[in-house]
């Protein structure tokens, strides 16, 4: 083994952990693993970034907007109500229809595109015929998987191994050299699923009404439980505060569906309304959360504020630290960046627009260049300096403080009643520092002064504890105690959530910019004008903090709102909606013009007229042109990841043929199954690479085996097409796990499906399909001597 070998060697190796770890994204592990290959001179310059100007990833990009001008002119509203007139209410016919018709769209269409524009169709056909669509979004999934086998614009594996062909001086396929290999194993898969695989997947039954479908949805997010009713009492500290100001909602996470007042009613009211005495809220969430929060009421304000501050302030330092371009807190929410657990430090308040933000700080996500004012014991701000999270470190002066901050306004002493019920609670658990912005600065006990308590500090009876922050927020405590709390629901207000406010079912596109952003840095309230009510994953309802959670592909979110709000999220190009509400149906007056466009682009690639490279990007150009879509969406239509995954793993392959890294992996493959003869070696190959895509995206995965399968056949003295035919079908094959494709992660939610109903519907559709393939294979792609 060559040192160049074994330099490539171990990119590919850490590259695998990367991947696998998910610890960086996978697009920019693909840049990292571009730039090491330039800087070592593994690849020149021109062969690094060769990837980008390939005709397989401009293939790609291309096939997203042609996809895109598809869907747009209505496609989808086409294809489902044919769906439903061919298909009738029987489920097997049911199956075989929808699979089909995902599969020949995918055939021609970006697969993932295919399984969004399908979805909210076969969720309201289940609706519509009370089949379970339980029973009908795992196969169309695994039918757009399908479907992406049977030619060579299908799936990007297929373009790739074409591509990686054409470069080392074979002869590249066709369009629809794909579909007798393809097609049989189509076949073959949907008859599987049809009358076997249908009866592996779970029962969630969905209501045709509906009233009965809004009743199901309470129920399935368990909704009713979490609903109950707060009552302003005459004489309450609240009163006249606004519903902000008051912390009803951000004090537990509470939902406020509506206020009524002398008999009238307020569907989800601002939080700039004013509370008056006598107001009723419809609220969601946990009872036991809110009344937790009540227990903080008995604090006592204490005089000792002056000798508890002097004990304190000559052993804790304010400084204003500078977020760097680089630092992972870059868009975290402050609530979630670990100022405590990471620097020992406290957030106080950070500088914005001049001044500084003092409260609400708990869902302001951070952006590079904020600057941060933090407390902490004078060793822990000096130590600062030393972390690359920060561009600047700045201890501020008194004079500073006085000027900017006013610190000895804020600061007030408390005592917690020796008889306290919080007396055993934790600082975390108490959210005083997410709810009022109460920092403890520090916690006088029996002759003992901590300073700057950490989270899991215990409280006891007794304890007086220097608090920085608003003391007029004590009376919004005692508000909150004074608040009447009514768990049972009469008819009057169940019928006003009914009637007001509507439910709708929806899900992340997978393109969407929200994926991976927390519930409370989105605020639905502000944005749209509705709520998240509930969010359902991996076959069940995630707990009631929706607030920190971080919404994922593959997510069914629960919204409530009225009824005009919800229907302008149909527009919203982040969403797909399950729930049918009446939004005005798409234009589909060009949807024939999309079709024609799409039928030139294969006619002229049968024809010989154009490269598909090419074809498809001409194509893509008349769909903006003729106004199918325009050029915003078409630049939204691309999957930028997917493309810098493909550009940027493209010089490893070139990198493992030119050192001979591919050549050395192929000849321990050769020692381990040669003598067996070739088709063990191509068996060997191809259960590899499916087992393989359970953890490595599945283009990067036939980047890397291209050479290796080319380098064995080269070996063993055959023509490298029937193996390379082989990991294209074995890399698209992706059934066994949600995250080995992004059109299963997509329907796992509105499905109800577990991780463990992809293994049982997954694992023998995988087997079925590697039988077929060898079956199949040697019939049409047989052995081909070198000559």
């Amino acid at each position: 083994m060559t040192f160049e070998i074994a330099l490539v060697l171990g990119i590919l190796a850490v590259s695998l952990i990367l991947f696998i770890s998910e610890i960086i994204r996978m697009d920019l592990v693909a840049l990292l693993v571009l730039g090491t290959l330039a800087v070592t001179g593994l690849v020149d310059s021109n062969e690094a970034f060769a990837g980008f100007s390939n005709g397989a990833v401009i293939t790609v990009w291309a096939m997203f907007i042609l996809s895109e001008g598809l869907t747009r002119t209505g496609i989808a509203n086409v294809i489902g109500q044919q769906v439903i007139r061919i298909a009738g209410r029987r489920e097997i016919v049911m199956i075989i229809v929808i699979m089909l018709t995902a599969a020949i769209l995918s055939a021609f269409m970006n697969n993932i595109g295919v399984a969004a524009l399908m979805l909210p169709v076969v969720v309201d056909v289940a609706r519509r015929t009370r089949i379970p669509a339980s029973r009908l979004l795992m196969p169309l999934a695994y039918a757009t998987l399908l479907g992406g086998l049977t030619t060579l614009i299908g799936t990007p594996p297929n373009l790739l191994v074409s591509e990686a062909l054409t470069q080392n001086g074979y002869a590249p396929f066709g369009l629809f050299d794909f579909a007798p290999i393809g097609g049989a194993i189509l076949g073959i898969g949907i008859l599987f699923v049809a009358f076997i695989g249908r009866f592996l997947l779970p029962r969630t039954r969905t209501t045709r009404l509906r009233h009965r479908s809004q009743r199901r949805l309470r129920s399935h997010y368990k909704l009713q439980e979490q609903t109950f009713i707060v009552r302003v009492p005459v004489n309450s500290l609240l009163v006249g505060k606004t519903l902000a100001a008051s912390r009803i909602g951000a004090s537990t996470g509470l939902i406020i569906l509506a206020l009524v007042r002398f008999g009238r009613s307020e569907a989800l009211p601002g939080r700039q309304t004013v509370l008056r005495a006598g107001d009723s809220l419809l609220v969601q969430g946990r009872v036991d959360q809110f009344r937790e929060l009540q227990r903080w009421s008995d604090l006592i304000i204490e005089r000792e504020a002056p000798v508890l501050k002097s004990m304190v302030a000559g052993k804790v330092a304010y400084a204003e630290v500078t977020i760097d371009q680089g630092s992972p807190l870059v868009s975290e929410l402050i609530r979630l960046a670990g100022f405590r657990s990471r620097f020992n430090v406290s957030v106080i308040g950070i500088f914005r627009r001049g001044n500084y933000r003092l409260t609400n700080l708990a869902y302001v996500p951070l952006r590079a260049g904020d600057r941060i004012l933090v407390k902490g014991e004078i060793a822990s701000i000096a130590t600062l300096d030393k972390f690359p999270d920060f561009d600047s470190v700045r201890q501020l002066s008194d004079d500073e403080l006085s000027e900017k901050y006013d610190v000895a306004e804020r600061m007030f002493a408390v005592r917690l009643p020796s008889d306290s019920e919080l007396s055993g609670a934790t600082l975390t658990k108490s959210r005083l520092a997410d709810v009022f912005d109460f920092r403890v600065a520090a916690i006088f006990r029996d002759g003992i002064l901590t300073i700057v308590p950490r989270g899991d500090e215990v409280l006891e009876g007794g304890d007086l504890l220097l608090i920085e922050g608003q003391a007029e927020d004590i009376d919004v405590l005692r508000g909150l105690q004074e608040l009447e709390v009514e768990t049972g629901i009469g008819s009057n207000m169940g019928s006003l959530q009914s009637e007001r406010l509507t439910l709708m079912d929806a899900t992340l596109d997978p393109r969407s910019s929200l994926a991976g952003k927390t519930v409370g840095e989105l605020n639905f309230r502000e944005r749209y004008g509705i709520e998240l009510a509930g969010i359902w994953r991996e076959g069940e309802t995630v707990g009631t903090e929706l607030a920190n959670e971080r919404l994922q592909v593959g997510d069914a979110l629960l919204m409530i709102g009225p009824r005009d709000k919800l229907a302008l999220l149909g527009e919203d190009s982040d969403f797909l909606v399950l729930t049918p509400l009446g939004q005005k149906p798409p234009d589909t007056r060009r949807a024939p013009l999309a079709a024609a466009i799409m039928f030139g682009v294969v006619a002229s690639v049968m024809a010989g007229y154009a490269p598909i490279s090419v074809a498809a990007v001409v194509g893509g150009s008349i769909m903006v042109l003729t106004g199918c879509l325009n050029m915003e969406q078409a630049y939204r239509a691309i999957d930028w990841r997917a493309i810098f995954l493909i550009a940027g793993m493209l010089p490893l392959g070139t990198a493992m043929q030119d050192t001979g890294a591919a050549q050395y992996l192929a000849a321990n493959v050769m020692d381990a199954l040669g003598d067996s003869g070739p088709w063990a070696v191509i068996m060997g190959l191809y259960v590899l690479t499916a087992m393989a895509t359970m953890i490595i995206p599945t283009a990067a995965l036939v980047v890397l085996m291209s050479p290796i399968v080319m380098s064995a056949m080269g070996e063993m003295g055959f023509e490298p097409q029937t193996a390379m035919m082989a990991i294209a079908m074995a890399a698209s094959a992706s059934f066994t796990s949600p995250i080995s494709h992004p059109a299963n992660i997509l329907i796992m939610g509105p499905g109800g499906y577990r991780f463990v109903d992809y293994l049982k519907m997954g694992v023998p559709l995988t087997i079925i399909v590697f039988v077929v393939v060898m079956v199949v294979l040697p019939i049409f792609w047989p052995l081909v001597p070198v000559t």
